[in-house]
């Protein structure tokens, strides 16, 4: 204990005497820490604008059309095999999902926000439960839940007619609606989102030429609840062998298969290791030309009885104390920042990505400097003080 006490208050000594070095160092670890807390929440945001709707559906499997390599908009699945997989058994309920883009216009022809026309069974597994507002009515109302990030981009409220603005053939229709429900965030292919009923969807979607005049509703994908979720893998295998044409992928999976996703993520994981190796590289080179310069102090600690454990410790919480003041001022200055930053930007503060962020970054102190302490024990003191023959 006393040991600990001696290599403490060198530590502390130290860092006081040198206040402005060791600031500037801790500056350092926060640019760090600001860069890699950012790096984690444009992960989290970007992720979220993709997958935000699927993974927060209340149902496990989504059916596609066969071959469809689980892209949602590369699948067209008719209304005869909807109700073919309503019989299958072990399936509590079945909802219709199309997926198309629209324009919502907010004041004139020219100011608009680009977001997802989701049409949505209403009453079945798909619709997203509203937070104000009451659901869905009817399968063709001219009704539609928003989603929040549509709210904090817009002056729209609980009750209001929307206008939209989609293309039919060559030349663009408007349509409105009314606002009868707010759900939360529930962000679809980076956009957010507008529920519509599944017929009224069918009829304002975006259509070709073709499609103007071809009267049978065709979904893009079917979301299943089955009764025990336990067994979602046997009614899988059940609704690929009893309905023809179509393949079945878990939430988990339609997440993955999102077009750009995968190598998103991967790309900014990737980002945030390297900017954490060359934290350590810092720290590291910063603690080692310290033990450089300090060399003389420490054979001089050695000659008068102090033990090799008083000097590791004493780097060990000098660079513990260096790193914890450099991550939080990053915290404090992401923090700041982070309150300035417009709804569309994609930046998400997840509370368990965020830690995890934090404490890699407390770890990459005592990381990077193992090399400068390794040294600062091994020193000889006679050698130190030059008195070796």
């Amino acid at each position: 204990m006393k040991k600990m006490s001696i290599a403490a208050y060198l530590a502390v000594k130290e860092i006081w005497k040198f206040r402005g070095r060791f600031l500037l160092v801790s500056l350092v670890i926060g640019l760090i820490t600001l860069l890699v807390l950012f790096i984690a929440a444009l992960g989290e945001g970007l992720g979220n604008g993709n997958r935000e709707y699927l993974s927060k559906l209340d149902g496990e499997l989504i059916v596609y059309q066969a071959k469809s390599d689980f892209l949602i908009p590369a699948s067209r699945l008719d209304l005869n095999r909807f109700s073919e997989i309503k019989n299958v058994e072990g399936i509590s309920d079945v909802g219709l999902l199309g997926t198309a883009n629209s324009q919502l216009l907010l004041s004139g022809d020219d100011n608009f926000l680009k977001t997802a026309l989701l049409g949505v069974e209403p009453g079945h597994v798909g619709e997203p439960k509203v937070i104000e507002g009451s659901q869905l009515s009817a399968a063709d109302a001219d009704e539609v839940i928003l989603d929040r990030n549509v709210i904090l981009r817009s002056n729209i409220q609980l009750g209001d007619t929307i206008t939209i603005r989609v293309t039919q053939g060559t030349e663009d229709q408007v349509f409105t609606l009314k606002v009868v429900g707010i759900t939360d965030g529930q962000q679809y292919a980076l956009q957010p989102s507008l529920f519509v009923p599944f017929f009224t969807w069918d009829r304002i979607r975006p259509k070709s030429q073709a499609e103007i005049n071809f009267s049978d509703p065709v979904a893009n994908v079917f979301i299943v609840k089955v009764d025990q979720p336990e067994n979602v893998e046997i009614i899988r295998d059940r609704i690929e062998e009893k309905i023809e044409n179509v393949e079945t992928a878990t939430r988990k999976e339609a997440i993955q298969a999102l077009p750009g996703y995968s190598a998103q993520q991967s790309t900014l994981n990737t980002q945030g290791g390297f900017t954490l190796f060359i934290g350590i590289l810092v720290i590291g080179g910063f603690f080692q030309i310290q033990v450089l310069q300090k060399i003389s102090q420490i054979g001089v600690l050695k000659a008068i009885g102090s033990a090799n454990s008083v000097v590791a410790w004493a780097s060990i919480i000098q660079i513990t104390l260096i790193t914890m003041i450099g991550v939080a001022i990053g915290a404090g200055l992401t923090f700041l920042f982070s309150l300035f930053f417009p709804p569309q930007v994609p930046i998400v503060f997840n509370g368990t990505t965020t830690a995890i962020a934090i404490i890699a970054l407390l770890l990459i102190g005592p990381l990077g400097g193992l090399v400068s302490i390794r040294y600062a024990v091994r020193i000889e003191p006679l050698k130190a003080l030059g008195l070796s023959s």
